[in-house]
């Protein structure tokens, strides 16, 4: 994570926080035992169903990235904050790893679904052990009071992701959903965890309350912001950049950001998906590519992308003043940009 005009480059960021990260995460990972060393190895894109190397990648390790950068930012060598930087990513893919099953999902990153290949109870054992092993990193690399601190961050993160995560399942049977609501739910599905990595890189660099708490607040309305440009993706997004077939939010009745700002609108569009979203009827991909139209007609991208661009203003806002904060402002502005 150094500081020059040329590291400031998303991509470049994030692949030297991919390639600090991954040492520690390959040891975590082929010391579990088998078959969760496998499944976990495969669920990373390292390993095929049957144990064979491949190169498929384990997403953009932006989480790893944010805690590397914050711990930059308060002038501290990255590697000091690597255990931070892995236990969030190994927590974050816990997250995934679960919500596949709770979603249906069969596809994630153009490949199959740790449990599309092994089953429900494997793959919730996979997603535990992945939790388990980053309480381990945490407290078997950082001195005590440090530990502590950052296993309390961390855990409380994953409470109000599960939260989050219940919230959001059980809009999909509700009657009604508000923005409000959707935010409330964003806020412990993405933001906790996205703002327990910015705070844990602050933390590890050894800042003082006030800054770690800063970094926290930054991280938290990126968070939001990440997940309401997720929508837009989910919606309005390349299948080959996303890894997920089109319009399968829309086909699953998803109440994401664009859909729930769409039927609150008293529009004739909206009023048309909400009807549909009520129906029995399974969605067909040409209802879905149907309704996204609605969704635009009634004004939900452009206030999803709108409310984005205001928790991009305010997470950029609570930084501190510091020229160390280059590497997260274009972080940040990855994550606003990210292109469909």
């Amino acid at each position: 994570m150094t500081r020059t005009t040329s590291s400031h480059r998303p991509a470049a960021l994030l692949e030297q926080a991919r390639k600090l990260c991954e040492p520690t995460l390959r040891d975590t990972i082929f010391a579990m035992p088998e078959p969760l060393d496998r499944m976990a190895a495969y669920h990373f894109g390292w390993r095929d169903p049957s144990g064979n190397p491949t190169q498929a990648g384990w997403g953009k390790g932006l989480r790893a990235g944010l805690v590397l950068a914050a711990a930059a930012a308060c002038g501290a060598d990255p590697r000091a904050a690597l255990p931070g930087a892995a236990a969030v990513e190994l927590v974050h893919n816990f997250s995934l790893v679960h919500d596949d099953i709770m979603d249906g999902d069969r596809l994630r990153r153009g490949r199959a679904t740790a449990w599309a290949v092994w089953g429900v109870p494997a793959a919730l054992c996979l997603g535990d052990t992945l939790h388990a092993e980053a309480i381990r990193i945490l407290v078997g690399a950082l001195p005590a009071v440090p530990a502590v601190d950052a296993v309390t961050r961390l855990e409380d993160a994953a409470a109000q992701l599960c939260r989050g995560q219940c919230e959001d399942c059980s809009f999909e049977t509700r009657p009604a959903v508000t923005v409000d609501q959707y935010v409330a739910m964003a806020a412990g599905k993405t933001a906790a965890l996205i703002g327990c990595a910015c705070a844990l890189g602050a933390s590890c660099a050894a800042a003082d309350a006030a800054t770690i708490d800063a970094f926290g607040t930054f991280g938290h309305e990126l968070g939001i912001a990440f997940q309401v440009t997720d929508d837009i993706l989910g919606i309005w997004g390349d299948p080959d950049r996303t890894g997920k077939p089109v319009g399968n939010d829309v086909i699953r009745r998803k109440r994401s950001f664009p859909v729930v700002a769409a039927l609150e609108s008293a529009t004739a569009a909206g009023a048309e998906l909400a009807q549909l979203y009520r129906s029995a009827d399974p969605i067909t991909p040409a209802q879905a590519a149907h309704a996204a139209k609605l969704i635009a007609d009634a004004g939900g991208r452009r206030r999803a992308q709108q409310f984005a661009d205001r928790r991009v203003a305010a997470a950029l806002a609570a930084l501190p003043d510091s020229a160390g904060t280059a590497d997260l402002v274009a972080l940040t502005n990855f994550i606003a940009h990210r292109r469909l």
